[in-house]
């Protein structure tokens, strides 16, 4: 929902390997290309590289399942993309899979984020998951509101070699609308 209680209207388009891969050396266009949509600034840096590398390595070695898999958050009716969002790592052996997700600043404060998350939670539990987990830096406030406002329970903390000191939250998966 956005501020003035209505509901964000997106699609989600899958972001395939290659176009990580292009995203891992900062090749906006190629990417775009491959997404079908044009992607932002956003979606590149320092601190992004790593990310988009680790990701696509788990989109070429497990594709079908759900483990890398992210997609492009696109506004409609206007196509704008706002953000990405997508499955961290592999599920446990217990079920648990971790989302992530990041608006684009450009579209902070409108809902998005909350958007992503809950779509993401839908996902997850298409996908066989039982628990759903988040790790958010304490200093993220926007988001350590989204997702306790989805029903995140904070379950404990671990270090990131990436991201430094994170917040652990979990909860079980949605039943389905």
């Amino acid at each position: 929902m956005t501020k003035d209680g209505s509901k964000q209207i997106f699609r989600l388009v899958e972001i395939p390997p290659q176009a990580m891969s292009a995203l891992a050396v900062d090749d906006i266009p190629a990417a775009s290309a491959e997404v079908g949509v044009s992607l932002t600034e956003h979606f590149v840096g320092d601190d992004l590289r790593g990310l988009w590398r680790y990701r696509a390595e788990l989109r070429q070695t497990a594709p079908d399942q759900p483990q890398g898999r992210v997609w492009a958050v696109v506004s409609e009716p206007d196509g704008r993309v706002v953000g990405h969002g997508g499955f961290h790592a592999p599920p446990s052996d217990q079920g648990t899979i971790e989302i992530s997700y990041s608006v684009d600043p450009a579209a902070r404060r409108q809902g998005w984020g909350k958007a992503i998350a809950t779509e993401l939670l839908h996902r997850a539990t298409d996908e066989g998951a039982r628990t759903i987990r988040a790790s958010v830096s304490p200093d993220n406030a926007a988001s350590l509101a989204i997702i306790t406002a989805i029903g995140f329970q904070q379950t404990g903390e671990r270090w990131d070699e990436e991201d430094g000191r994170e917040l652990v939250f979990e909860r079980p998966v949605p039943d389905r609308p």
